[in-house]
């Protein structure tokens, strides 16, 4: 996984909700959400980074399976920013849920390969 897009797009996915956060609270006074964004938006690179040493293809199977159910979190928290932060963030918020969709779709990919070569 050394030049994995996977790799590199929740790294460069987790960069963009760590600015959001950022803003959401300073300039929004914005605590509750953006912490429980955080979290979430930042493990799914974190867990996919925790694969790469995984002992078994089992163990590599469950870090992607716990970091796809940690980006289908992270787009809850944005779905609802959206929802109630009105326009005002309305078309980054966008792009991240685009570019979270894009990270579970991968992820679910990912977790099909690693399925199929077990049971062959």
């Amino acid at each position: 996984m050394q030049n994995s897009p996977l790799k590199d797009k929740s790294y460069s996915f987790a960069i963009k909700i760590v600015l959001l956060c950022k803003e959401l609270q300073r300039d929004k006074r914005e605590f509750i959400i953006s912490k429980q964004l955080l979290r979430s938006g930042t493990s799914i690179g974190a867990l996919i980074r925790e694969g790469e040493f995984a002992q078994s293809r089992a163990d590599f199977a469950n870090k992607m399976n716990i970091a796809l159910k940690e980006a289908n979190e992270t787009d809850y928290w944005l779905t609802l920013l959206h929802d109630t932060e009105g326009l005002a963030l309305s078309e980054r918020i966008i792009q991240l849920r685009a570019a979270c969709k894009q990270l579970i779709a991968m992820l679910v990919s990912t977790l099909k390969t690693v399925r199929s070569h077990v049971n062959s």
